[in-house]
Parts: C-alpha cells; sequence; structure tokens
C-alpha cells in the first residue's frame, strides 16, 4: 500500500502568494491520492498527511516524512514495511498535485498524485 523554494519580487505579492507565504498556510489534514502510471503497480491509493508549520507526517496509513516550503511546494516519503515512495509537487490553496516514484511491493513504480485539503 503506498500510501509521492522562494523568490523576491519588487511588487507586492498578490492574494494567493500572500496567503501562501504566510506561516501555517498549508497547514491540516490532506487527502492524497496516488496514482501508478509505469511499473507494475496498479492499485491506486489514498492516504491522509498532516502538515504543520514545514513538516509533512502521517495521519494514518505508514510513516511519513518531508517538508514544505512557503511557497508550497512539498517532498515527503512514505515507507510502508519494504515499500517506499518519494513524491515531489505543490499544495496551493487547498489542493495540490505532483509527481512520485518508488519501490512498492516488490516492483518500482511512478505515477502521479493529487491532494485535497479536508
Amino acid at each position: 500500500m503506498l500510501a509521492a523554494a522562494a523568490l523576491a519580487v519588487v511588487a507586492a505579492p498578490d492574494t494567493a502568494e500572500a496567503r501562501a507565504a504566510r506561516p501555517g498556510a498549508f497547514d491540516g489534514t490532506w487527502n492524497v491520492t496516488f496514482t501508478p502510471r509505469a511499473g507494475n503497480c496498479h492499485a491506486t491509493n489514498t492516504v491522509p498527511f498532516n502538515v504543520s508549520g514545514r513538516h509533512v507526517s502521517s495521519a494514518g496509513g505508514g510513516k511519513v516524512t518531508g517538508g514544505i516550503t512557503p511557497k508550497g511546494n512539498v517532498t515527503v516519503r512514505i515507507t510502508v514495511g519494504a515499500s517506499w515512495a518519494d513524491g515531489r509537487g505543490r499544495l496551493a490553496g487547498n489542493s495540490g498535485s505532483g509527481h512520485w516514484s518508488g519501490f512498492i511491493t516488490g516492483d518500482q513504480c511512478s505515477g502521479v498524485w493529487q491532494a485535497i485539503r479536508s
């Protein structure tokens, strides 16, 4: 079971950027759906993650470690038994998406993920 940076500008940031730059802007529980695209992994899985400040952790369903930048760029590693996957992507507002790759139940696999804040 798989459960997948900051730039200065002269002009004032728009509302979405200002919200993303605020500490804790992404805090909460995120339901992340992992969809395989390559390899011998066929099941789509949804796993809850917690975001608190700059840290990403498990909200159930395996060990999750990772981080998030003030702009919403996220990196995670998910481990369940001998299976693992690394993911990268971006959160914005109450949703996000990205790519993942890893070694799942004996097979190398990769795919995409989508997240919705609950």
